[in-house]
């Protein structure tokens, strides 16, 4: 029998990519090129979204 899992929802902002890396147009010594990493700062970094009731909740 299944078990009843709850689909997380997706972040809007990062349509569930958190974590994104840039490169900058340099390379490193080695020739690879150099990145910056991005975190989408509505998730931090976890691709999904908190529900507003589960917000509230933690609240009281």
């Amino acid at each position: 029998m299944p078990e009843n899992t709850h689909a997380q929802r997706v972040c809007r902002h990062c349509d569930g990519f958190p974590v994104v890396h840039i490169t900058t147009g340099t390379t490193t010594p080695e020739g690879r090129p150099r990145t910056l990493a991005a975190t989408c700062p509505a998730c931090k970094g976890t691709g999904t979204r908190t529900t507003s009731v589960a917000l509230a909740r933690a609240g009281k």
